[in-house]
């Protein structure tokens, strides 16, 4: 990660434009801080592409995009990465954020930056219409950064998932895990379906009853995931419940959109969940001050 980020670094002194991929259910989550420092440095424009917003609830994913719009120096659009009239949208975009190169005696320059498993290599292959990048629902899938020709005029850089060193927020490890952004090595797929199963419960109780045909109303998420082990009969010998195959059920079901269209955090959840945080930080740290000046006394 340390070398991509110096590579991207060094390739952004040459671009004009970057175009970050985000997880359109969780685009706050799966932005990596890294990109802005980078971008702002070089005072880069920013194509912000909410992909998967075929997955993503369609309320959510319009408050994000109003969000990031309000940005200086941000075009936010939702985009399924797969679907070639979307993604053929994105130059003219990019375009529009530098219109320095529409003079054309300079080729407009694009990168795209993100997480792992966000989708970029996808996105790469639909602009291109043809295959360059390997594509697959794990992180960490893109290992070398390329420049290739996308037109007349116009070159992209394609750049590795980049995550960064630490995770400041716990809700933003569980929902990155969730979405596949994070490997299963890192993670104990349990606690993780439980924190999904809990926004679930929340925030989306009827597409629960609608998969697993189960009633939620009365169930918290340990419970959830014991319900659809039922459901699913995942037994183990003695005929105990299989939780953690009950948890990758889960898990699979929202990674494919089996679940129905959801997102896992909005502008405002994610505004109350950064308050509570640091709320909790700030009554947790010891009031030293308060010390020094008893002993000063």
């Amino acid at each position: 990660m340390a070398s991509a980020r110096k590579k991207a670094a060094e390739a952004m002194a040459a671009i004009d434009v970057v175009i970050e991929v985000v997880d359109a259910r969780l685009p706050a989550a799966s932005s990596n801080p890294m990109i802005a420092q980078l971008r702002q440095f070089r005072n880069r424009p920013c194509l912000k592409l909410l992909n998967k917003s075929d997955l993503a609830d369609p309320a959510a994913t319009q408050a994000w995009m109003d969000f990031y719009n309000r940005q200086p120096g941000v075009k936010a659009v939702a985009i399924s990465a797969k679907s070639a009239a979307e993604v053929a949208r994105v130059p003219a975009l990019c375009r529009q954020l530098a219109p320095h190169r529409d003079d054309g005696t300079k080729p407009l320059r694009m990168m795209i930056m993100g997480i792992p498993n966000v989708g970029k290599s996808t996105l790469m292959n639909t602009l291109l219409k043809r295959k360059v990048a390997k594509v697959g629902d794990e992180p960490a899938v893109t290992k070398h950064q390329q420049t290739l020709d996308l037109g007349p005029g116009m070159t992209l850089t394609d750049t590795p998932g980049m995550m960064w060193p630490k995770i400041d927020y716990d809700p933003d490890g569980y929902m990155l895990a969730a979405s596949h952004a994070i490997g299963r090595n890192a993670v104990i797929d349990e606690e993780v379906a439980s924190f999904l199963g809990g926004i679930l419960l929340e925030r989306y109780p009827a597409l629960l009853a609608a998969r697993y045909r189960i009633e939620p109303a009365a169930l918290d998420a340990p419970a959830l995931i014991e319900a659809i082990g039922r459901r699913r009969g995942c037994l183990v010998k003695g005929g105990g419940l299989d939780l953690e195959k009950a948890s990758l059920i889960l898990l699979q079901d929202y990674r494919d959109g089996a679940l129905g269209r959801v997102s896992l955090e909005t502008p405002q959840s994610r505004a109350q969940m950064i308050a509570t945080v640091d709320a909790a930080r700030a009554e947790a740290v010891p009031d030293d001050q308060s010390v020094d000046e008893d002993e000063d006394d």
